[in-house]
């Protein structure tokens, strides 16, 4: 025997567990094991109370954030996810207590998705924190801030693109990209 029967089967379910979380960048921006625990951290939950949240069973979390499982199945489990992330977000800035995050995950689990959110709002939200996680991935916000300035005498709309999207809060970058983006 080559030794290659168990070792060649562990390889190519981390090579199926990795093209999943591949996917899942694809389609949710990131791998779902990364946005469950910035959610986790970020709501003060654990595993078992975000799959509930979620409308998940614990395995199939568990599945998804391995990246065992690729993608989401139920289109009312997404749009409880990205009310989740909005929520997340909130409390992040200090805009939602956590009490009054306690009361809107409890609307978020009963609800069928759908009427959770705003879907302008999520949309203009979601594409914000693209691109405030593109630009701060490339330079940190000082940089940023420094190239804003050196841009603002010749490229005015550049700089306060730099600076808005690249340094200020997640909502002041909303309230920028919703009044730009028609």
């Amino acid at each position: 025997m080559d030794g290659s029967g168990q070792g060649g089967a562990g390889q190519d379910a981390v090579g199926r567990a990795e093209e999943a979380r591949e996917l899942q960048r694809g389609w949710y921006g990131e791998p779902l094991g990364e946005l469950f625990q910035r959610l986790i951290g970020d709501l003060g939950l654990n595993q078992a109370r975000l799959a509930a949240v979620l409308g998940l069973s614990a395995p199939m979390l568990s599945q998804l954030k391995s990246g065992q499982r690729a993608k989401i199945g139920n289109p009312a489990v997404v749009q409880r996810l990205q009310a989740l992330q909005e929520l997340a977000l909130q409390v992040a800035e200090g805009d939602t207590g956590a009490l009054e995050a306690a009361a809107r995950m409890e609307e978020i689990r009963e609800s069928a998705g759908s009427s959770v959110l705003s879907t302008t709002t999520h949309s203009s939200a979601a594409v914000v924190r693209g691109i405030q996680e593109v630009l701060r991935s490339v330079a940190p916000a000082a940089e940023i801030e420094q190239a804003a300035r050196s841009l603002a005498p010749d490229h005015p709309h550049l700089a306060e693109f730099l600076r808005v999207y690249g340094t200020a809060r997640t909502s002041e970058a909303v309230a920028h990209y919703e009044a730009h983006r028609d």
